[in-house]
């Protein structure tokens, strides 16, 4: 029996380990222009043509058929249809989408029409990242049920963000900074996607080999009674959304992730845009701090989740985390303009609370949702999530944009004018944060604060 149990848990952290590799290709292909930002401001040096706002609409395209309908349908079917089908669909739509977007950029067609083929690559990619993500959250889900499951999500999440700060470092050895009025050839633009679309094909080969592991774990656990039949109290159906999308814990789940996200996935959009005229660094001490951002989460994520699995108190994290957000963009933005030292403070800031929200929040929606629509609730979620992805990215290019066009206006100027859309979105979360600590007192039923390991 205790052998058993031995490969049992060797099966979950190999399992673990073939989930995280799609995703650290999804987030380097995500951001591996972020701190690559600056060099659109000056469209007249790239043969590829974009400017500021043009970077920013296909950054937003990331979450397009996210937002309208995509990711909510193909979570239902996820739950319907399960993870080993869809998930590897969805997969693969990951890096046809990633190979579209390569294509654009290699094309030396018009501006405007290889931005329109690369938002449509990037509408595919992100669809198929959203879901693919969502497939490896209801899989560690299910392989960690009773174990180190805050552990196992916040392993996930670290590793992955490693997938951003390889983009955040590599991408800018790929594309080297050249003098003011040298061009930037498509060939070298393009050096940061064909090594995020490597890495995801390397990604997708795994994800093959954790649906093999997943299809034997079905069989030993008895969950598939007959061939494709799946045990009636387990079955998915139409009502379900309905309960998920009436459930006030989810709800309030949902907003806090969207207003939290966008304080800093937007943000690294930009980075290196914001911190090089506020502190006055140059592009190599800006990439690096922006750096500090994943490197920070993948550090700080599995210890907080671990913490936790053996505490508890999750929605306590979740405060402490969005303040600690709006406490970084409040130093990036009022902090002495050109002490690079705040800039690393301010980010260092930013990187723990990024930490401590996902340690405990995404632990918690197994505990207000039931494991049958995990797969619908969590893309719910990040349908949500999605909305302001789509958004706040437009809204920041424009302002870069502006700036560039008015000389009146400094880079620094520009910077704060886009934090304070960040310092907005990071007050709500924190009162969406508390909205949920007392929504959890009044509910302690759902052990929403209690630890997430059983004790033995």
């Amino acid at each position: 029996m205790g052998q058993n149990k031995k490969i049992a848990s060797a099966a979950c952290w190999i399992a673990l380990a073939c989930l995280v590799v799609p995703m650290a290709g999804s987030y380097f292909f995500d951001d591996m222009f972020s701190t690559l930002s600056q060099i659109f401001r000056h469209p007249e040096d790239l043969a590829l043509g974009w400017d500021s706002a043009m970077y920013g609409f296909y950054a937003g395209g990331y979450s397009f058929l996210c937002v309208w309908g995509g990711l909510v349908i193909c979570g239902v079917l996820l739950d319907m249809y399960g993870v080993r089908l869809v998930g590897s669909i969805f997969v693969g739509l990951m890096v046809l989408g990633a190979g579209t977007v390569t294509f654009a950029i290699t094309s030396g067609l018009a501006p405007g029409t290889s931005l329109t083929i690369a938002y449509i690559g990037c509408t595919i990619f992100g669809l198929g990242s959203e879901i693919a993500g969502v497939a490896v959250t209801r899989s560690i889900a299910k392989w960690f049920k009773g174990r180190n499951v805050a552990l196992a999500m916040g392993l996930q999440l670290a590793i992955a963000r490693l997938g951003t700060a390889a983009a955040f470092i590599i991408s800018p050895m790929l594309v080297a900074q050249k003098a003011p009025g040298e061009m930037y050839s498509l060939a070298e633009t393009a050096r940061p996607a064909f090594f995020g679309l490597t890495l995801l094909l390397v990604g997708a080969v795994l994800w093959a080999f954790f649906v093999a592991m997943d299809a034997r774990f079905d069989k030993n656990a008895g969950i598939a009674v007959q061939k494709g039949e799946v045990r009636k109290e387990d079955k998915f159906v139409f009502s379900d959304i309905l309960k998920v999308l009436t459930n006030k814990r989810f709800i309030l789940i949902s907003l806090l992730c969207v207003f939290f996200y966008c304080c800093i996935i937007s943000f690294k959009k930009f980075g290196t845009s914001i911190v090089i005229p506020r502190f006055g660094m140059d592009l190599d001490s800006a990439k690096w701090t922006i750096t500090m951002i994943p490197f920070f989460t993948v550090l700080f994520t599995p210890l907080f989740g671990a913490l936790v699995d053996k505490v508890g108190k999750a929605t306590y994290w979740m405060i402490a985390g969005a303040m600690l957000v709006l406490v970084a963009h409040l130093i990036i933005a009022f902090a002495p303009e050109g002490v690079p030292a705040y800039g690393y403070i301010g980010i260092a800031t930013l990187g723990i609370g990024y930490s401590l929200v996902p340690s405990a929040m995404w632990p918690s929606v197994p505990k207000i949702v039931p494991e049958k629509s995990l797969g619908t609730a969590y893309s719910l979620i990040y349908w949500i999530q999605n909305m302001g992805m789509l958004l706040v990215p437009i809204f920041v290019g424009n302002i870069f944009k502006k700036a560039s066009a008015d000389p009146s206006v400094s880079e620094a100027s520009a910077a704060v004018s886009a934090e304070t859309i960040f310092i907005g979105l990071a007050i709500v979360a924190i009162a969406v944060a508390f909205c949920l600590r007392v929504s959890s007192s009044k509910n302690p039923s759902l052990q929403i604060d209690l630890p997430s390991k059983k004790q033995k």
